[in-house]
């Protein structure tokens, strides 16, 4: 039976800001053993969810076997944040991305609320640059304040890709200023000392689309040859709750290389229910390129990758839910991010954190059909009192699937048939999404826990470990080094002692 209990710590795009605190931890803390010396480690996670697919393994991993925050063991280096940090750790090419705000002035010339993408040296922490953004003119409604950058970057080479607080797809210079170089087209940057990012193109979806984003612009971008997928996060208004501007589009693609858009859909219209911050997943699926998009009227999208042709869609929302303001209805709508494994999209609804007390829906999809396949394409569902409202993803390895909701009840399915084999209490809300790395599965809580799993059909509790801080997003693991990214602080945890070139 789901049990709810309210979230302790604010709303991401709907909430008033504060800046909690928690308790000190003790210090040493068990972590999982080593896998097999003969797996490697890890390549880079160059975007959200470590591929186009979204799914989030690392089937080789090895994590450190401990590490304590306060003595510093194995502590390799620790980076300031803002006070809310949502987007990342990105790992590509020696450089670590993280998206935040700027409550703690990491540039002190640089003041005031502002949504900030950080680009840090992977190896010693040393911060890189800093893209710099604005807010919004129209406040709260489209640009909710002290949240900062939500959209975790797509790397792509010497390109990073991701959504700005304004509502603006950006592509940058993975070396910033530091190149002394001023990449056009765009060459206007407001910062351009040596520790500021350098913007190649930015492609501003409410000037240029009529996009009304709804408290936050939050999606994280995904790349398929010369095109980048984006939900615009058009949405409804606080006066009527209904969208101003339906005739927007909703899901774009556009050529990486030159900003321009290449196809574009506004599917949902009229019938968005409140915003949309889903992120899109991309792959092939028997010989086709698909783009799923969780869509904000509660349905799943997908498009022909290259000309953003309908596929198939399906309705995550049975028959009779009925939505009201706020998402305390029956009715839902779609945060977290698809999950393409072979021929099947993994993807659970939910909106709002604040809202979590209703049915939650899971769905495994069948996507090698066509049309509406709400019907002939479920080929397994979870929800109502198993399965809470989400804002995380799934992960899946070895024919096993693990989803968390709102709640902050983890549960270990049979990827084939939806059968539970076991539910785990992480005793504090969850925004997060579980990663697994090697024969582990790591998820952070609200209350600033990791938590760390057996991958296994068996449930096996290896630690939980005190952040510090709240987790919002999922761990990543690169050259046997684990980058965890709190509500305030960037950790690199290594249990290895640093190179020559590392002590530089």
């Amino acid at each position: 039976m789901q049990r709810h209990r309210p979230l302790p710590l604010i709303v991401l795009l709907l909430a008033a800001v504060g800046t909690p605190t928690l308790a000190d931890p003790p210090t040493t803390r068990p972590a999982p053993a080593h896998p097999p010396a003969s797996q490697r480690a890890s390549a880079d996670w160059p975007l959200w969810g470590g591929s186009p697919t979204r799914n989030a393994i690392v089937p080789h991993g090895a994590l450190p076997n401990t590490w304590d925050l306060d003595a510093g063991t194995n502590i390799r280096w620790k980076a300031e944040l803002g006070t809310y940090s949502y987007a990342g750790p990105i790992v590509a090419d020696n450089r670590v991305y993280v998206g935040t705000n700027n409550a703690r002035a990491l540039r002190p010339q640089i003041t005031g609320d502002k949504g900030i993408l950080l680009c840090f040296d992977a190896r010693t922490g040393t911060l890189l640059w800093q893209a710099t953004h604005d807010k919004l003119a129209a406040g709260p409604t489209q640009d909710w304040p002290e949240q900062g950058i939500a959209s975790s970057p797509y790397v792509d080479g010497e390109r990073l890709y991701y959504v700005s607080n304004r509502a603006e797809l950006v592509c940058a210079d993975v070396a910033g200023f530091r190149d002394h170089e001023n990449d056009g087209p765009f060459t206007r940057e407001k910062y351009t000392d040596q520790q500021d990012a350098d913007f190649v193109w930015i492609l501003d979806m409410i000037g240029q689309l009529n996009v009304y984003p709804r408290n936050l612009a939050a999606c994280s971008p995904v790349g398929y040859q010369d095109l980048i997928f984006v939900c615009t996060a058009n949405g409804v208004d606080d006066e009527n709750h209904t969208p101003p501007h339906p005739d927007a589009p909703s899901f774009i693609a556009v050529n990486k290389h030159t900003g321009k858009v290449v196809w574009k859909r506004n599917d949902p219209g009229r019938n968005i229910l409140n915003g949309q911050w889903s992120s899109p997943a991309v792959g092939e699926i028997a010989g086709t390129a698909q783009v799923i998009f969780g869509g904000g009227d509660g349905w799943c999208y997908s498009f022909a990758a290259k000309t953003g042709e309908p596929l198939w869609k399906f309705n995550l929302n049975p028959p009779g839910t009925v939505w009201k303001t706020g998402g305390y209805g029956s009715k839902t709508s779609i945060v977290a991010t698809p999950v393409i494994v072979g021929t099947r999209v993994y993807l659970a609804a939910g909106d709002d954190p604040e809202a979590s007390l209703g049915p939650g829906h899971l769905y495994a999809i069948d996507a090698t059909q066509r049309g509406d396949i709400t019907t002939s394409g479920k080929l397994w569902h979870v929800g109502d009192d198993d399965f809470g409202r989400t804002l995380a993803s799934v992960a899946i390895a070895d024919g096993r699937l693990y989803a968390v909701d709102l709640d902050g009840f983890l549960s270990c399915l049979d990827v084939a048939t939806g059968k539970r084999h076991w539910h785990y209490d992480m005793e504090a809300g969850v925004w997060a999404s579980p990663v697994v790395i090697g024969d582990r599965v790591l998820l952070g809580n609200t209350d600033g826990e990791l938590i760390i799993v057996a991958h296994d059909q068996k449930l096996t509790e290896h630690a939980r470990i005190d952040m510090h801080h709240a987790i919002y997003t999922m761990p990543a693991l690169v050259d046997h080094t684990l980058y965890i990214v709190t509500q305030r602080w960037l950790y690199a945890i290594n249990e290895n002692p640093p190179s020559a070139a590392e002590k530089k």
